[in-house]
């Protein structure tokens, strides 16, 4: 669905298959310590090395499996509230999230949501992979603000994620049952998870197996009300003249036509993670793994802003819109140990996620001005599928041998190949416009690339006193990218053949990031640090036909020869940051400010010939602010956490007609805000512990403030500021002993309705020869859940 801005925008349990190599004895503690008290470090290992957070010279934020658990944080969706600096739409189950790191987004807002994002990293474990993985037997979750160009790849422009899985322990027998039961307001049915996890020591000190296993199954809230009985022969609109707040026909006409599907975003999601770890001798070790994960679902978590009078959670498609997300990951680690030199690390991984979905796109070609609503029964929908192969391998140093000095040093290689195929159907037409077209395609597109990267990187650490730590680390890169695609108007050529007009074609260009850092300690409590580093994302050729010059007469859908292709894009980002553990460990905070220039930054595009999407370079963009996050344990028992950020993103450049409308384009100006990220965000949490005779009471809750987004840049073109919101958790848990728990809690206590996320512009609103268009949607918060939950370690 990239190949067109215009097409995108309108476009139990499965599996997605995923495999994780696990980070090395290197880069972390064997059980890295959970926040369990005010002396308890956390450990972290984005700097490939295992050190406490408090000592972590960077922006960093470590969310521990004990928080991921309290708070009931399934996946990287509910992340945000517990990040500062990162803003997550939660846009359902049809897709893994949009994530906008320090306000580095320049694309509109879209209710259906991203499965891909190249401006910033997610990992799980050591493995490179863009999916909403469920944090079942997580041990924390690492959250890096700014370019992370020099240790890692793949997109960290704006920064990184890591999944940082628990790990097969050889010398015991370990197990874990959770289960959940809710209510979601707006739903009929209830909803349930349930998850576990075994670890199992196959040859006591040599071998282990551990395995997590989760179904999650969410009932969903949107009603699609006026879904189509017969495709081609029921009348989508009985009633025109319409009017965009009228009525859709009479009760007779709607119950004739239309039938209902309810709780349509529903989410069932089925989760395995499965390790192999073998240890035959002090200083080797070799982790396997492997993990699948698959969701499904059947519509949007939107409603259509009101038309025909539809309420807040109800849709007003033609047709169901499920999607599927299937993904295998295979993976495997090996960490050596080079005698008392250096610590040697390799991680492989090959990598299959299959993508299929559908969308109702009537509107779109309604649009087109072809006259196809005078077929009273004109409708259409998209049927897309959608794969990608990725193979990745990284070798890297890790030095061991001590001294002020200290390295790391490695090679990367990744190449992803994707496939794509699309169609656009029109149940009725060809039969009724005498056209022999038995498939009913209207339109069709494919696509298939490869793009190859290869690194080189290093850092190299100098303490020449215990208080001050120097670090300068470089990464050359090179890529190479290939595509070929093509169009076709089956319409108007002859059954059954579909006759694409295609091109092929590739880019490729290498460049270097660097990074420098000093850090010191004015007492073991209190450190200052200042880095200075560039971040990269990586350019690549359209996936668009080019045009044959001269022009022929008749519809054009190719590109023209500046719009083969598109060119990297950078970030530079000035930062300072101090940490501080007062109060003998009780209060803990770290405060850090920022500036960020963006280079040459990629904008979503459209061909001058058929309005195609694509990729072009334009303008440059700074993103400056401050990022704030404490945790305060003032006496036994009772615990205060909080975060708050500042993010001021805006063009400092002008972007000529970068914003187009139904019927116009506007130009985006220097000092207009970039999209998809709040101003303003933070959370304040307060959790208090007490006993009751030998068992123990937890009561907790959490209060999030999500300040206003821009859907499109400077809200111009018909673009939208959408309000503030403030939002509550609460929970009371009740521990018998230290293996069985069980706690009630609401989520979004007070059921506060918000839009967080818009498709299509304010000029897609419209009443086109008596149709009302239903071009426009608005992604919503999801409703209040009120539930219980069990967990039983043994």
């Amino acid at each position: 669905m990239n190949f067109s801005l215009k097409r995108a925008a309108l476009l139990s349990a499965s599996a997605i298959i995923s495999v994780t190599a696990l980070p090395a004895f290197a880069q972390e503690a064997p059980e890295a310590p959970e926040a369990a008290d005010a002396g308890t470090e956390i450990i972290v290992t984005a700097t490939r090395r295992a050190v406490s957070l408090q000592n972590a010279p960077i922006n960093i934020s470590a969310i521990t499996s004990e928080s991921l658990k309290d708070q009931r944080v399934d996946d990287v969706r509910s992340l945000a509230a517990f990040t500062p600096g990162v803003t997550i739409q939660d846009t359902g189950p049809r897709s893994s999230g949009s994530i906008v790191m320090r306000g580095l987004s320049a694309s509109d807002t879209s209710a259906f949501g991203a499965n891909s994002d190249n401006t910033l990293a997610t990992y799980l474990g050591e493995i490179p992979l863009y999916q909403d993985f469920k944090f079942i037997d997580m041990n924390r979750v690492e959250v890096q603000l700014g370019p992370q160009g020099t240790l890692y790849g793949l997109g960290t422009l704006a920064g990184a994620i890591r999944y940082i899985p628990n790990r097969p322990d050889p010398d015991r027998w370990e197990g874990a049952f959770h289960a959940r039961v809710y209510d979601v307001a707006h739903a009929k049915d209830p909803g349930f998870v349930v998850d576990g996890m075994i670890n199992v020591p196959l040859i006591p000190g040599k071998v282990a197996f551990r395995s997590a296993t989760g179904y999650f199954n969410d009932p969903g809230f949107i009603d699609y009300n006026y879904l189509l009985n017969t495709p081609g022969v029921s009348n989508p609109q009985p009633n025109r003249p319409g009017t965009f707040f009228g009525s859709i026909g009479t009760a007779d006409q709607i119950a004739q036509n239309f039938h209902t599907y309810e709780d349509a975003n529903f989410e069932h999601t089925f989760t395995t993670r499965n390790q192999l770890g073998l240890y035959p001798f002090e200083g080797l070790t070799v982790t396997l793994s492997y993990v699948r994960q698959q969701t499904d679902t059947n519509g949007r978590q939107a409603n259509g802003g009101g038309v025909f009078g539809t309420g807040k959670y109800e849709a007003p498609w033609r047709y169901l819109e499920p999607a599927k997300r299937v993904a295998d990951l295979y993976a495997a680690e090996v960490e050596a140990e080079l005698g008392d030199i250096a610590t040697l690390v390799s991680a492989t991984a090959f990598t299959r996620q299959k993508f299929k979905s559908s969308a109702d796109v009537t509107d779109l070609l309604l649009d087109l001005d072809y006259d196809y609503e005078l077929f009273p029964a004109f409708s259409g929908y998209t049927r897309s599928n959608g794969e990608n192969e990725q193979f990745n391998q990284e070798v890297r140093l890790v030095s061991t041998h001590g001294g002020p000095f200290s390295w790391v040093l490695g090679g990367f290689y990744n190449q992803l190949k994707t496939k794509s195929d699309y169609r656009e159907i029109v149940p009725g037409y060809p039969a009724w416009a005498g056209i022999n077209r038995p498939d009913e395609v209207e339109y069709a597109s494919y696509v298939n690339t490869k793009t190859t990267e290869k690194a080189v990187f290093g850092e190299l650490t100098f303490q020449p006193i215990d208080a001050l730590t120097l670090t300068a680390g470089g990464r050359y890169f090179k890529y190479d990218a290939y595509v070929i695609g093509g169009q076709a108007l089956p319409l108007f050529q002859p059954f059954p053949a579909i006759n694409f007009r295609s091109r092929e074609g590739d880019t490729s260009d290498d460049g270097n990031v660097w990074k420098l850092n000093a850090s010191y300690k004015f007492s073991p409590n209190v450190m200052v640090y200042g880095t200075f580093s560039k971040g990269y994302r990586i350019g690549g050729v359209n996936r668009v036909a080019p045009c044959a010059l001269p022009l022929p007469p008749g519809q054009n859908l190719c590109a023209l020869p500046d719009e083969l292709s598109f060119a990297p894009d950078t970030t530079k980002n000035k930062e300072i940051g101090i940490r501080a553990s007062l109060f003998d460990g009780k209060l803990r905070t770290t405060l850090a400010f920022f500036h960020i220039d963006w280079d040459g930054i990629q904008l979503d595009g459209l061909t001058e010939n058929g309005a195609i999407g694509i990729t072009v370079n334009g303008g440059k963009a700074v993103s400056k602010g401050v990022e704030f996050s404490f945790n305060a344990r003032p006496f036994e028992g009772f615990s205060v956490q909080g975060n708050w950020s500042y993010t001021d993103a805006y063009l400092t450049e002008a972007v000529p007609g970068l914003l187009k409308t139904r019927t116009n384009e506007f130009d985006a100006l220097p000092g207009d805000r970039l999209p998809g990220s709040t101003k303003v965000s933070g959370s304040l949490g307060m959790n208090y512990e007490f006993p009751v005779g030998e068992d123990t009471m937890t009561l907790s809750w959490t209060s999030t403030y999500t300040g206003d987004i821009f859907t499109r840049v400077g809200a111009r073109g018909g673009g939208e500021i959408l309000p503030a919101y403030t939002t509550h958790r609460a929970s009371i848990a009740y521990a018998l002993d230290d293996t069985l728990e069980f706690r009630v809690y609401a989520d979004n206590l007070t059921n506060k309705f918000a839009v967080i996320a818009v498709s299509n512009d304010l000029s897609r609103r419209i009443v086109n020869d008596g149709v009302v268009s239903r071009y426009y949607a608005n992604s919503v918060l999801s409703p209040r859940k009120v539930g219980f939950e069990m967990t039983k370690k043994f």
